[in-house]
């Protein structure tokens, strides 16, 4: 497509999108013929990379079975996804699956779920959800109310809900303890629950909370009858070298939020996870909880169970570990950079937060729009890096390449985000 045909096809015109033809392994492929490294995994969401054959096949073999049924009912495609996640990779207690179209869905069902389980329970006072001041959630209204990313909730405050926020664990000491005052401040009955990312993404790049934040975090939902909610939809499904991310703290939500890496890139599907105890008032009122459109279309889950399989068989999860450590490693003379304030992250996810002045902890002025400048930076030296960041943290590069990635590539985007760093730097 040519230049015209790009602004023509945009949704908003401003700049010609990139075109992509095809992709294969770690690369995507220009339609004028460059090759580009996939380091941040799309939105930090390949992790099988891209073109397997094996799970287009079983997608087609599933549409052309079952086109579409009603969610509530069964197909084998969505049972056969429920089994594999129970067996295989849910914390021990969480058997009840509830299927979307992504990850913003599957925070609407969680939070719409919060409500129901104590509407149900006989608690309708309780309907407030708490979440932090630095989260991002996804992008239809209750997940951006609930989350909080300074730049994506800008232009639309007047119309979110007006949910209460605790201080995060990156920015404040004994976030835990402030999360239990704002509880007390909110009144305990009238809280339903408390919703976090593991690890933040896109509002801080990789930001891994202190060691006793979720222990702690368990402990106080468990006091006050609060229902915890972990958004895993960028973190889960091996991302942090483990299943979920918090299995590096050993505590289970009572709700856990999946997307991206369920399927890895090849059909669109996220969904919630949770225990009989959560479901059971429902139960016994004998309701549910209402779906949404395309919930467990077959194809799609045919599509996210044969990318847990080749998960499981190639054993992604422990290779997301082992290279997580490679890649840090590599990033690591980055941390010294005079415009590096951190390098962290967990397995394959990985952030560096970018300031104009390390000592000091200064950002670049909003209008440099300096992460994006790297980004830019790194398009044209062949590797896609995700910018993000919000609030305190506005410049942050958040990495996420595919599991398979080799060792060389790892060594590209080392080389690639320090020459785009120092090009945007100018």
């Amino acid at each position: 497509m040519d230049r015209d045909q790009l602004l023509r096809n945009a949704f908003v015109p401003h700049s010609a999108p990139l075109e992509i033809v095809r992709a294969e392994g770690a690369y995507l492929y220009t339609a004028d013929g460059r090759q580009i490294l996939d380091a941040g995994g799309g939105a930090i969401v390949t992790n099988i990379g891209h073109g397997r054959k094996e799970v287009a096949e079983a997608y087609a073999k599933a549409v052309e079975a079952i086109t579409y049924v009603v969610p509530s009912w069964m197909t084998k495609y969505k049972a056969a996804l429920i089994e594999r996640l129970v067996a295989n990779w849910l914390p021990k207690g969480l058997t009840r699956c509830f299927f979307t179209s992504g990850g913003s869905e599957a925070v609407e069902a969680a939070l719409r779920l919060a409500r129901a389980h104590h509407v149900a329970a006989g608690r309708p006072e309780r309907w407030k959800i708490i979440g932090l001041d630095l989260s991002y959630h996804g992008v239809s209204l209750g997940a951006l109310g609930v989350g909080y990313h300074a730049g994506r909730r800008a232009a639309f405050e007047p119309m979110l809900p007006a949910f209460p926020h605790a201080p995060n664990p990156y920015d404040h000491e004994n976030a835990a303890a402030q999360l239990e005052a704002v509880i007390q401040a909110e009144g305990p009955e009238s809280v339903a629950a408390f919703i976090a990312e593991p690890i933040v993404g896109a509002a801080g790049g990789a930001m891994v909370p202190p060691p006793e934040y979720w222990p702690r975090v368990r402990e106080i939902c468990d006091r006050y009858g609060i229902l915890m909610i972990a958004d895993e939809v960028m973190t889960g499904f091996g991302r942090t070298g483990k299943r979920f991310a918090m299995d590096h703290w050993g505590v289970t939500p009572d709700i856990l939020v999946g997307g991206k890496g369920l399927a890895g890139g090849y059909a669109p599907i996220g969904g919630i996870f949770t225990s009989d105890a959560v479901v059971a008032p429902l139960a016994e009122r004998r309701e549910d909880l209402m779906f949404y459109t395309f919930s467990g279309h077959p194809a799609s889950c045919a599509a996210a169970e044969k990318v847990l399989e080749i998960m499981e068989r190639e054993q992604l999860v422990d290779r997301a570990a082992a290279m997580g450590v490679e890649l840090q490693m590599t990033l690591m003379p980055l941390a010294s950079h005079p415009n590096v304030l951190e390098v962290r992250g967990l397995g394959l996810m990985q952030g560096l937060e970018l300031v104009r002045d390390r000592t000091t902890g200064e950002t670049f002025p909003p209008a440099r729009r300096f992460a994006a400048s790297v980004t830019a930076a790194g398009l044209e030296r062949g590797a896609w890096l995700y910018p993000c960041g919000s609030g305190a943290h506005p410049d942050c590069i958040l990495l996420g390449p595919p599991l398979t990635i080799t060792g060389d590539e790892v060594a590209v985007i080392g080389q690639v985000l320090f020459e785009s760093i120092e090009a945007a730097l100018g």
